[in-house]
C-alpha cells in the first residue's frame, strides 16, 4: 500500500510538470491561464468523465481560455488521497471523490456514504443540499484546506459483482470483496457477510481474474467502463449505496483565482454535475442491458435482508445513530 501511495504521488508530480500552474495571485495580470488538473478512477465512457469535459469546456469558454481544466481519467493522476493531499497544499489538483474517503478527514461526511442512507438520487441530493452537510463542507475548507466545488455528481446505485449466485448476505460468506478502502465502505461489507479488501478500481479487473479478489461492488457505468463484465458472472442488484460524489479542490489554489473566475469554476461545476447525474439515470438501463448481453446475470433480489444486516454499522461509528435520525427527518422519513 505504501508502495502504490508513492507511485501515486509520483504520477501526480509528473502530471504536474506537463501544464501551466495554478494558484497563482490573481494580481499577475489579466493574461495569465490557471490550470487545474482533476482525477478521476471512471472511464471516458462514463456519463460522469463526459460531465467532466463539459464542465471544461464551459468554464473555457466562459473565462476566455484563462481557466484550462485537464481531465485524468482510469486514475491516471493518481490516488483519490494522494491527490487530495496534494490539493491541501495548494497544488493545481483537484479529484471526483466520494464522502467515505472526506470523513477520514470531517468524519460526519460519511454519513452519506452509509448503507441505504438514502434510497435514491432524490434523497442524496436533499442530504448534500441541507445546511447540514453545508457545514461539513464549510469545516472541511476551515480544517483541511479543501474546497467543495460541488457536490451533486450522481454516479449510479451501487451492486455487488461476483461469479457465485447471491441471494441473501449468508451467500457473502467466504467471499473477498474489493472496497475503495475508506472505513465506511469496509465496515458495510463486512456487515454483508464478505471480506473487505481495499484497492484502487484499476485494480479489480486483474485482482478479480487472477482470484486475488472473488468479486467487488460498484455501480453500472463503472463496472461497464472498467469491463468487469468480462471477468463477473452475476450482478445483484442491492443498491446499498446511492454514490453521490463531489469535486475537490484545494482551497488556496480556488482563493487564488480572481473571484470572477472562481465564481465561474463553481457554478460551471454545478451546472454540468446536474446534468451529468441526469445522464447517469437515463443510461442505467443501457449500460444494464449491454453486460446482460455479454453474459452476464442480473439478479434482483429483496434488499431487506442486506438493511438488516448493514442496520449495525451505524452502531460502529460515533454519532451516526443520531445523524441517522437527523437525516430521516431531513428525508421526511
Amino acid at each position: 500500500m505504501k508502495k502504490r501511495s508513492i507511485m501515486s504521488a509520483l504520477m501526480i508530480s509528473s502530471a504536474l510538470l506537463l501544464g501551466a500552474c495554478g494558484g497563482e495571485s490573481a494580481a499577475e495580470g489579466d493574461d495569465k491561464v490557471y490550470t487545474l488538473k482533476v482525477g478521476t478512477a471512471l472511464a471516458e465512457t462514463d456519463p460522469i468523465y463526459e460531465g467532466l469535459v463539459e464542465w471544461k469546456d464551459s468554464v473555457a469558454e466562459k473565462t476566455d481560455d484563462k481557466v484550462n481544466i485537464e481531465i485524468f481519467g482510469n486514475g491516471s493522476l493518481g490516488d483519490d488521497k494522494d491527490i487530495l493531499e496534494q490539493a491541501k497544499v495548494g497544488t493545481n489538483v483537484a479529484v471526483i471523490v466520494d464522502a467515505g474517503r472526506l470523513a477520514e478527514m470531517e468524519p460526519e461526511m460519511g454519513i452519506l456514504a452509509a448503507p441505504y442512507v438514502a434510497d435514491s438520487y432524490d434523497e442524496a441530493s436533499k442530504i448534500v443540499q441541507s445546511d447540514l452537510f453545508k457545514g461539513w463542507e464549510e469545516e472541511l475548507a476551515q480544517n483541511h484546506n479543501l474546497k467543495v466545488l460541488s457536490f451533486n455528481w450522481y454516479q449510479g446505485d451501487r451492486h455487488l459483482l461476483t461469479n457465485k449466485k447471491i441471494e441473501k448476505p449468508a451467500d457473502l460468506k467466504g467471499l473477498k470483496l474489493r472496497t475503495p478502502g475508506a472505513e465506511i465502505w469496509t465496515e458495510t461489507i463486512s456487515a454483508m457477510g464478505a471480506s473487505p479488501s481495499g484497492m484502487a478500481f484499476s485494480e479489480v479487473y486483474p485482482g478479480i481474474q487472477q482470484g486475488v479478489i472473488d468479486g467487488a461492488e460498484a455501480q453500472h457505468p463503472a463496472t461497464y467502463g472498467a469491463n468487469l463484465q468480462e471477468v463477473v458472472k452475476y450482478i445483484t442488484k442491492t443498491s446499498h449505496f446511492q454514490l453521490l460524489t463531489g469535486i475537490v479542490a484545494g482551497a488556496d489554489w480556488m482563493n487564488g483565482l480572481p473571484e470572477e473566475y472562481q465564481d465561474i469554476v463553481i457554478e460551471e461545476s454545478f451546472k454540468a454535475g446536474e446534468e451529468a447525474s441526469e445522464n447517469t439515470i437515463g443510461m442505467l438501463d443501457e449500460f444494464e442491458q449491454k453486460m446482460i448481453d455479454a453474459g452476464v446475470e442480473v439478479n434482483e433480489v429483496d434488499i431487506e435482508p442486506f438493511k438488516e444486516a448493514t442496520n449495525t454499522v451505524y452502531e460502529k461509528f460515533d454519532g451516526y445513530t443520531e445523524l441517522r435520525e437527523e437525516i430521516n427527518k431531513i428525508l421526511g422519513k
